[in-house]
């Protein structure tokens, strides 16, 4: 297993170590998959505190602030939209309650699951979640995986990625009852509940799909991908799922690869897996081009959809030509990103 963190770790770190220097952010650990803030990262602060080393995460606390409210929850009990602390006190996570938000008026919940080797913190100052969740008003949540024997923090997600050292940490339960207690504080609209990742946190959003289908509606994969065998994806309730992925991504490659011994597989695999798991129709190419990559000239971004899969899912592969693992993001990349998810929603 070290040896697999080993071949791993080498060209992440250094790709993160150039990203680092040109974005002019401090490297968290000097690890891998460091973000650079590409242009369309609009938020930059903390929302969730460090993580230690607990290997079940699962334990169910919250912790409270403000006045409480009478409003029914989404679990049917009185929602006391009060607590901003979850995830129990060995691995907290902030919960960011935007300022339009009421307790009477379920709200749509996002998770942002960081890539291995950095925080929420500065994958936020990447993606640039926060501001959007003040314009559009949905709960916003972005928990810190566990940290590794070489400090680095990561998510147990496939055989692929990334326990290098065999914690066996359950973050799939972790995650689902981070939702659970959410749910059961504030008033969540339950048929919107969306995940998005970033390469680790990708994969890990895609295990949740896999495990936690009848928690979540929607799905946005940045540089990851499912289990190399897809029969260890249990898939037994549809859920929308998007990967958007960079052809000249050298860490997680387009056509994919190995982490150590261990397969992935690439995009087109992986959407084709989704599209299986979903029961999709026929897959739709004819839809516009995007400008996802500030970096690259015109509209590079290509789309494959499966617009017809079951219980009103969709299916889609985002391929951004030329696309590196850390995109430059356009201004444009993280409302297209939610336009996607909002028109996700259970029945």
């Amino acid at each position: 297993m070290k040896l697999a963190a080993a071949v791993n770790r080498a060209p992440l770190a250094a790709t993160a170590a150039l990203l680092v220097a040109s974005a002019g952010l401090h490297a968290c650990s000097a690890g891998p998959d460091q973000p650079t803030g590409g242009t369309g990262g609009s938020g930059g602060g903390s929302t969730s505190s460090a993580s230690t080393t607990s290997t079940t995460g699962a334990t169910s606390s919250a912790t409270s602030s403000g006045s409480a409210s009478t409003t029914t929850g989404t679990g049917g009990t009185p929602a006391a939209c009060a607590a901003t602390t979850f995830g129990g006190t060995s691995r907290p996570a902030k919960l960011h309650v935007p300022p339009t938000y009421a307790c009477d008026n379920a709200a749509p919940l996002v998770i942002m699951l960081h890539g291995y080797g950095v925080t929420s913190a500065s994958e936020e100052a990447y993606l640039g979640f926060l501001a959007e969740s003040d314009k559009r008003g949905f709960l916003y949540i972005a928990p810190d995986g566990t940290k590794d024997a070489t400090t680095s923090e990561f998510w147990n997600a496939t055989d692929a990625c990334c326990d290098y050292y065999a914690s066996k940490v359950d973050d799939s339960t972790y995650l689902s009852t981070l939702i659970k207690d959410i749910e059961a504080e504030y008033s969540v609209d339950a048929g919107r509940v969306y995940l998005v990742g970033h390469s680790a946190g990708a994969f890990m959003a895609q295990r949740m799909a896999c495990d936690h289908g009848d928690q979540i509606a929607g799905v946005v994969s940045l540089e990851g991908a499912m289990f190399q065998d897809p029969t260890k994806c249990p898939g037994t309730t549809p859920v929308s799922m998007l990967e958007i992925h960079g052809t000249s991504d050298a860490i997680i490659a387009y056509n994919g690869g190995f982490i150590g011994a261990n397969a992935f597989p690439g995009a087109t695999t992986t959407l084709g897996d989704w599209a299986k798991i979903d029961g999709c129709g026929t897959a739709d190419t004819t839809q516009a081009p995007l400008d996802l990559d500030a970096s690259l000239p015109g509209k590079e971004t290509s789309i494959i959809a499966y617009p017809t899969c079951k219980a009103g899912t969709s299916v889609e592969l985002w391929t951004i030509a030329g696309g590196a693992h850390f995109p430059t993001l356009s201004p444009t990349f993280v409302p297209t990103v939610l336009d996607f998810l909002y028109a996700q929603k259970k029945p």
